[in-house]
């Protein structure tokens, strides 16, 4: 079973990102960027991380492409794509990368949905939730692509159970 964590948008917080990593323990963690730490802080220790609009360390990368579990993953914060308004501009940046799934935050709104052969993924936020009370973060599981499961848990840790998601890619 592969798992990826996945997490966005937490505004400055260090104790719940060291807490988060230390509860899942898993290979593969993904930042969406909005730390707002410097790009060699330790509780960013582990993850790949992307540059939000909000971290001003010019080491970030603003976009990056991961091989995972048989998955290509492209992730970014999405302010530069404009996921505000639609996903349009990171369905046609992912296309060019070849990727099928997609990692972003920006918008704070935790979520999941499948268009075709994309899955996109929002963990929502850490920090500041919008449309939610929860502070969210994924987990992404699958044994093989046909089978991938998205749970959101909040900032404790606890399942949030209406933000379960199933997808075959």
């Amino acid at each position: 079973m592969t798992k990826v964590l996945i997490l966005s948008d937490s505004h400055g917080l260090t104790d719940e990102l060291n807490a988060i990593k230390e509860r899942h323990q898993v290979k593969s963690m993904i930042h969406c960027g909005d730390s707002e730490l410097d790009m060699d802080a330790a509780e960013l220790e582990g993850y790949y991380k992307v540059a939000g609009n909000c971290d001003f360390d010019v080491r970030y990368p603003d976009e990056q492409t991961l091989e995972i579990g048989g998955l290509i993953f492209y992730v970014t914060h999405g302010h530069l794509h404009n996921v505000k308004m639609d996903l349009m501009g990171l369905s046609y940046r992912a296309k060019e990368l070849n990727a099928n799934v997609i990692c972003f935050g920006h918008t704070h709104i935790a979520g999941a949905e499948q268009v075709s052969s994309q899955l996109f993924i929002n963990p929502g936020s850490i920090r500041q939730p919008r449309n939610r009370t929860e502070k969210t973060y994924a987990i992404m599981e699958w044994e093989s692509p046909s089978s991938i499961i998205v749970n959101y848990f909040n900032v404790n840790g606890e399942r949030v159970h209406e933000l379960t998601y199933e997808f075959a890619l």
